[in-house]
C-alpha cells in the first residue's frame, strides 16, 4: 500500500505544495487506514458513507482527540480535493469528537526557574527559547543561524503553524549563550565541509534557485543534530536539527527532581510566557502577535488563566 501509486500521487502533491515531512507522513498514514477500513477499495470507489463511517469510527469507537479526528479529515480532503478531483461529500451524519475545555497550565517565574536550575547543556538553553520567546519547540529547533538578529533583538519564525512568518523577541539574558552556540554550529560547519557534508537542506525552492546557497553556514540549523543523517525525500547525506524528543525528555527529567506536580511539557513554557507578560501589563494583541494566533480568541484563554480563583473574588472564609 505504501509504495502504490495512489500513495506517491500524495507524497508528490504534498512536496509541490512544500508541506513539512511530519503533515506527509500523517496524511499518508491516515489515508492508508481510511483504505484498509473501506475494504482495501480505492477511494474513488467509496463515498460519503464510507467516509462518514471512518471518521465517526475515530471519534466513537476509538475515543480520539477531536485534533485527532480534524487531522484525518484534512488527509481525506486532500485526497479527494486534490488526487482524485472529487469534491468532498459533505458528512452530513458526521459524529465531531468533542474538545474538552481545558485551561493550560502556566508555571509560576519561580516553578520556572526551578526546573532551569535542574537543566544544563543544549536542553537547557532551548527551554530558555521557548519560555523567553514564546516558541513552540518545533519552531526553536528548525531555526537557522540567520532567523538569529542579535542587533534588533529579535527571532525570525519562519513557516510557523499555519504556514505564516512572525518575529519575536530575543532576550537579552540568552544572548551571550546564543552567541556561543552560533560559534559551535560555525565550527562544525567548516568540519563537516572539510569531510563532504557541507549541505543544508534549504526551505521550500531555494535549493533549485540557489544551489550554492547549500552550503551557506547561514543556513545551519541553529541546535544541529551530532550525527549525519539522510534526508527521506531527496537522500541528501547533511545534519539535520535535533530531536524534539531530546528536549522533551531533559524538560521531564528536570520536573521530575523539581518536585513539581503538574503536568508539564515544553509547549508550557509557551503557556507561561503569554501569561507573564499578561501579567506584567503587556498589551494583549501585542501579546498574540508574539505567539503568532490568528485569532485573538486563542490568546485571550490566558487571561482566564490569570483570573483563576474565583475571576479574583475574595473568599468570605478569608475574611473570617
Amino acid at each position: 500500500m505504501a509504495k502504490s501509486k495512489l500513495i506517491e500521487s500524495v507524497k508528490e502533491e504534498i512536496r509541490r505544495r512544500n508541506y513539512s515531512y511530519r503533515t506527509e507522513q500523517a496524511y499518508v498514514g491516515w489515508i492508508i487506514r481510511f483504505v484498509k477500513f473501506s475494504g482495501t477499495r480505492h477511494p474513488a470507489e467509496v463515498g460519503e458513507d464510507e467516509i462518514t463511517a471512518f471518521l465517526n469510527y475515530l471519534a466513537v469507537e476509538r475515543e480520539v482527540a477531536a485534533s485527532t479526528q480534524n487531522q484525518a479529515l484534512c488527509a481525506l480532503v486532500f485526497l479527494y480535493d486534490h488526487i482524485l478531483k472529487i469534491p468532498m461529500p459533505l458528512l452530513k451524519n458526521l459524529e465531531r469528537a468533542k474538545k474538552p475545555a481545558r485551561l493550560p497550565v502556566v508555571l509560576t517565574p519561580g516553578e520556572v526557574k526551578n526546573i532551569f536550575q535542574r537543566m544544563k547543556g543544549l536542553p537547557l538553553l532551548v527551554a530558555k527559547i521557548l519560555y523567553g520567546s514564546g516558541l513552540r519547540i518545533s519552531e526553536a529547533l528548525r531555526l537557522r543561524i540567520l532567523d538569529v538578529d542579535f542587533e534588533y533583538n529579535q527571532i525570525a519564525v519562519r513557516d510557523g503553524k499555519g504556514n505564516k512568518d512572525r518575529y519575536t523577541l530575543l532576550p537579552e539574558v540568552i544572548k551571550s549563550e546564543l552567541l556561543g552556540q552560533v560559534e559551535k554550529v560555525k565550527q562544525l560547519h567548516q568540519k563537516d565541509i572539510r569531510r563532504g557534508y557541507g549541505a543544508t537542506l534549504l526551505p521550500k525552492a531555494l535549493s533549485r534557485k540557489y544551489p550554492d546557497m547549500e552550503q551557506s553556514f547561514a543556513w545551519r540549523y541553529l541546535f544541529p543534530s551530532r550525527q549525519i543523517s539522510t534526508d527521506p525525500r531527496t537522500g541528501m547525506l547533511h545534519r539535520y536539527h535535533i530531536s524534539d524528543s531530546f528536549i522533551q525528555r531533559a524538560v521531564k527529567r528536570a520536573v521530575q527532581r523539581s518536585g513539581i506536580v503538574k503536568k508539564v511539557s515544553c509547549h508550557t513554557f509557551r503557556h507561561s510566557f503569554a501569561t507573564h507578560l499578561l501579567m506584567e501589563g503587556y498589551d494583549i494583541r501585542t501579546v498574540q502577535e508574539l505567539l503568532g494566533h490568528k485569532q485573538l480568541s486563542t490568546t485571550m484563554i490566558y487571561t482566564h488563566v490569570i483570573n483563576k480563583g474565583g475571576k479574583g473574588v475574595k473568599s468570605p472564609i478569608d475574611l473570617l
